[in-house]
């Protein structure tokens, strides 16, 4: 079960730990759809590529390209300065779907409305699927390993604009769409 949580402000010490605020206070799925419009899925983790809500989702939404990514020391090449850019603050013109094969990690992800850091950890099973134009990063957690395959429509666009960015139009696409 995919959990979500406010992050502590000026948190200091490895980002790959849960950096909870205290009490920790936790977001539900409506409640992070309403705040940031990120949509969370559940499919079968034993055999996602069958699943029917995903194919159902890829359908709906034109995914025509696919691939996967390992991210652990031992897979991903200049593994160190690699986290350390997926876990700069940055947004994207297309939407980022991730759905995670094996291991864990968080993506982060601002709330809409007064741009704190909302945390989520995923999971085997989970599919995530961050709008574009919503500042957001990612990171391992202490596993160090995930495993996710990537959704698209059409070819790749890899291409994170980093904060500020709030002139691009997907950015002001998003803030309109939050605010409705």
């Amino acid at each position: 079960m995919v959990q979500a949580w406010f992050m502590k402000e000026n948190w200091s010490g490895d980002q790959r730990e849960e950096h909870h605020m205290q009490p920790p206070e936790f977001v539900d799925l409506d409640t992070l759809f309403k705040l940031t419009l990120v949509e969370h899925f559940k499919v079968n983790e034993s055999d996602p590529i069958n699943d029917e809500l995903l194919n159902s989702i890829k359908k709906e939404r034109g995914y025509s390209y696919e691939d996967e990514i390992i991210c652990s020391k031992e897979c991903l090449p200049n593994y160190e300065s690699k986290l350390k850019m997926f876990f700069e603050e940055h947004l994207h013109t297309d939407e980022e779907i991730r759905l995670v094969l094996e291991g864990s990690g968080y993506f982060d992800v601002r709330d809409g409305v007064n741009d704190k850091w909302i945390r989520i950890k995923v999971e085997p099973g989970d599919l995530l699927i961050i709008p574009k134009g919503i500042y957001h990063r990612f990171t391992l957690d202490t596993n160090n390993f995930i495993k996710a395959k990537r959704f698209f429509v059409g070819e790749p666009v890899w291409t994170p604009h980093n904060r500020p960015a709030d002139n691009m139009d997907c950015r002001k696409e998003y803030l309109n769409q939050i605010s409705c």
